[in-house]
Order: structure tokens, then sequence, then C-alpha cells
């Protein structure tokens, strides 16, 4: 194999532009993987030939700089149809009122941010690939979503393999920490290793000691199952049953009489929305509504109406949890961009992935996401200066100022992985039929 240095100079006199680019992803050999997964070398020799192809949105060789005037391009993979549509409003509305917030300010890097690229994920693997390969054609600078954490393990290596920045406002499986995304998978939703304390917490408190998990059976069920259930046997609790099921499933009795056998205090129903009729058949069976506690992907203020139609006040009592943000500010100002938007589930969180990424754009002084993609962690760490705005931050930068960026979903603080290391949750519940927020608790990676 030839010394690397040697291949460099050969691309150069071959290929003019793309040499930039091969440039920059050869010294990544070395350099850009150090904080993050690492790709072996004969993976990423492979990644380099594809870029010999042509040279991308913003390339600018890896010295940042000179970016000016190049328009930043945002793309979005969010569930417009199929199960999740629910989840689609607040993620395109927050993603548009991020844009807003920053073309208010003047744009990244003094260019107005064009209007955003839109994929449909669909619930279906497939659909969101193909959506993800349409964004990457069209030269978009970054990816926003995709909206479950199933989507983004169909399509990550679409978009980060193209070196391409994807960061997900909403995924929490624990699995995505290790994924082999050569360092461009960040997100701002914190993992299911958080969730699951938070919500094993909230049962102790009530003074519920012998609980039932029950959770699909997917990486997303598993991974908040095993993380409420190690928690629960921390505080003491007896975990009565684990019981998985196949979401595709057109009823759920053995779930329910496995339920009733054990007759726990507290049921802990880890679902998405077939979680509905789970929780229908469980009510049905004896289980009453304080007995039951739910995630985030049953956080809908029209639960009651989607488990029984005739009689929605059945959900009274069901407790949930769900990352959240204890921000009203944020709340008002995403009411006025968009008065028909009435969820806000992961809304602040997606807000956060879009300002992120334009604050690393800002820092690096490029839209290549080969380099700004190193910046950032940088945005967002506890030695800088705090500020929590996109324009604020922008400025502190300008000045020669490092930055920790404070997200409106709480403070973000990437890891070497990409993840947040702390976060705020909501807890949620039921008043008859009417849906509240109770409260929110923080919870730091540390703990």
């Amino acid at each position: 194999m030839p010394h690397i240095a040697d291949f460099r100079t050969h691309l150069h006199h071959r290929h003019g532009c793309a040499t930039q680019s091969v440039h920059r992803r050869l010294n990544g050999v070395t350099t850009i993987m150090a904080s993050k997964k690492v790709l072996g070398l004969t993976a990423a020799t492979a990644a380099l030939v594809l870029g010999l192809t042509a040279c991308g949105n913003g390339d600018d060789g890896g010295n940042g700089g000179d970016s000016a005037g190049e328009e930043f391009t945002f793309g979005i993979v969010y569930p417009q149809t199929g199960a999740l549509a629910f989840l689609g409003p607040p993620q395109i509305s927050s993603a548009k009122y991020a844009i807003s917030e920053i073309n208010g300010a003047g744009g990244i890097l003094g260019t107005e941010v064009p209007e955003i690229v839109e994929g449909d994920e669909a619930a279906d693997g497939a659909q969101a690939n193909e959506a993800a390969n349409s964004l990457v054609n069209s030269d978009v600078n970054a990816v926003i979503g995709a909206a479950a954490s199933g989507m983004t393990q169909a399509i990550y290596d679409t978009i980060t393999g193209a070196e391409i920045v994807q960061c997900s406002g909403s995924n929490t499986a624990p699995d995505l920490s290790d994924i082999d995304d050569g360092g461009y998978f960040f997100r701002t939703a914190p993992s299911d290793l958080m969730s699951g304390p938070v919500m094993a917490r909230e049962i102790v408190a009530n003074n519920q000691t012998s609980v039932a998990i029950v959770a699909r059976a997917d990486d997303y069920g598993n991974g908040y199952l095993e993380a409420v259930q190690d928690e629960l046997e921390a505080l003491g609790a007896e975990v009565a049953l684990t019981e998985t099921y196949d979401p595709d499933a057109t009823n759920f009795d053995s779930v329910v009489n496995a339920v009733g056998n054990e007759d726990p205090d507290a049921v802990a129903l880890i679902s998405f929305e077939e979680g509905a009729q789970v929780i229908a058949e469980l009510l049905e069976s004896g289980v009453e509504g304080d007995q039951l506690y739910i995630t985030d992907g049953l956080n809908s203020p029209e639960l009651g109406t989607t488990v029984n139609e005739d009689d929605p006040s059945m959900v009274d009592g069901i407790t949930g949890i769900a990352p959240g943000a204890d921000n009203p500010e944020f709340n008002d100002g995403i009411r006025e961009f968009d008065s028909e938007l009435d969820v806000f589930q992961f809304a602040p969180q997606v807000f956060d992935c879009v300002t992120a990424i334009a604050l690393a754009a800002e820092s690096a002084e490029s839209v290549d996401p080969s380099v700004y993609v190193e910046h950032l962690p940088e945005i967002s760490r506890p030695e800088g200066t705090e500020c929590t705005s996109f324009e604020e931050c922008r400025d502190l930068l300008a000045e020669g100022e490092d930055i920790d960026y404070q997200g409106t979903s709480g403070n973000i603080d990437f890891d070497d992985n990409g993840d947040p290391t702390s976060a705020t949750f909501e807890v949620f519940g039921f008043d008859g039929e009417t849906h509240e927020v109770r409260g929110y608790e923080e919870y730091s990676a540390d703990e």
C-alpha cells in the first residue's frame, strides 16, 4: 500500500477540486476520529475513494474560514405518515422555528438559511433510507432526525457515510451510542439509560414496590426495560415480571394475563402507539390508572380518545415520563411561530439540534460538515461562556470567546459519543382525559 502522503500528492495532480475533500479525509484517518467512534483504515480508505467524484456542498479543503456567502442547507427526516406521524408536527415546526431565529439574526456565516429539505421516514426503514438518500443527493449540509431510533438505525450509514452531520432530537435507544458513525451522529434527546431511572424513581416515590415491566420487543423496548429494571432493583423494589411483546400483534392477551397473574403494585409500559391497546386491555382486566406508568411514545393529549373513544376518562391517573424542557419562554415562542401546534414532544430537543449545528458552523467558519463536525462538542462545554440563543452565542464566538450553549431543552454538554450528558424530564399524567404536566426532573449521566 503506498504511503498516504504519496497517495495524496497523486490525487492532487489527477483530480483537482476533489483533492481538497480527499486531503481532509486522509487527515481524518489520524485526527478526526480521536474523540469518537473509529472506523478501520480499510473502511476509511474506501470512503476516500468515494469522495473523489466531486466536491460536496461547502467544501473548503478543511481549512475553514472561507465559507462566507455559501448557503447552509438543512435536511430533515421525520414521520409525515405512518404509525408515529403524531410526532411529525413538533419535529418540523421546531426545526423551522430554529431556522427562523437563525435567519432573524442574519443567517449562518452571514447568509440566510434556505427552506429545509424534507423527507418522510414513514415508520418504514426502506422508505426512510430512500428519504435519506434523497437528502444526501440534495447536498444538504446537515440532517435533522430521524424521529424514531429504529429509523435512525436504518439510515445513519447513508448519511454519516457521506460525511454529513446527523442530529436527532428524539432518538433515545442506548445502542445508538456505539454505532460506527465516523463521529457524525449526535443527539440532543437523552438515552433511555437516563429515562429508565427517572421512571423507576417516580414509581418508588409513589410507594409502589412490586412492579411488572412490559415492553415492545425491539431495541427501544429492550433498552428501556433494562434501565428501569436496574434502577428499581437498586432502589430495593421487586421486579415481579418482565414481559416483551410483538408490536405488530393484534391482541395482547398473553401480556395482560401475565401481569394479572403477578398482581403487581405498578405496571411500567414501554411502547409506542400500539400501547394504547395494551392500556385498554390492562384497564379492562382490573389494573387501575394510578398503577400505570408510560413512556414518551404515548405522550399525547389524545391518549384517552385513542384508548377508548366512548370513555376517554379511562386513562385517569396514568403517569408518564418523557424528555422535556422546563422552558415556558420556548413554549410561548413556538406557539407564536405555529399557532396550530398542540403537541410539543421533543420540540425543544429538535430546536437544539438545529441551533447547535449552526453554532458549530459559526465556530468553524465553515459550512462543510467534515470541518464543523469537530466544533460541535466544543460549543456546549462548561468551560465556555454560557449563552442561550444563536445570536448571543454567535456574537460571543465572533469576539473570540469559547461558548457553553444552554439549549432550550437544558444543558446539552455532548460527550465523546455525541450524546447529551444531562437532561430534563417531564412528568406528565391524566386527570380524567385531560393531559397535564405535573413537574420536571433533572438527571445527569454521572448519577
